[in-house]
């Protein structure tokens, strides 16, 4: 069993930079994918990034590659997603979420956090 704890959600201008880290509970977290996703009102929940146990596979969405970047310390049960250059369209609750594979399917995470709100005022 893995408990997901997101944080670092908030309000930024358009062209800032938030960070928002996933803390883990359980001892095989550093087995598990990590993914983010976020979820805007009125829209599916999509899928950003993903980073695999080891750190070496690691796949992002178009919509947010160049802009965001994924990473993780085992040591200390976190992830982490680098957000910058931020648009009001990314407004969103923002989710991590833990699974076996490295996939950008929603439903294929088996542990999922209670999500940040991250809101880009223009």
């Amino acid at each position: 069993q893995v408990q997901l704890v997101e944080s670092g959600g908030g309000l930024v201008q358009a062209g800032g930079s938030l960070r928002l880290s996933c803390a883990a509970s359980g001892r095989t977290f550093s087995s598990y994918t990590v993914g983010w996703f976020r979820q805007a009102p009125g829209k599916e929940r999509e899928f950003l990034a993903a980073i695999d146990w080891s750190a070496v596979g690691i796949y992002y969405a178009d919509s947010v590659k160049g802009r965001f970047t994924i990473s993780r310390d085992n040591a200390k049960n976190t992830a982490y997603l680098q957000m910058n250059s931020l648009k009001p369209e990314d407004t969103a609750v923002y989710y991590c979420a833990a699974g076996p594979n490295l996939v950008s399917t929603a439903t294929m995470y088996h542990f999922w956090g209670q999500g940040t709100q991250v809101t880009v005022s223009s």
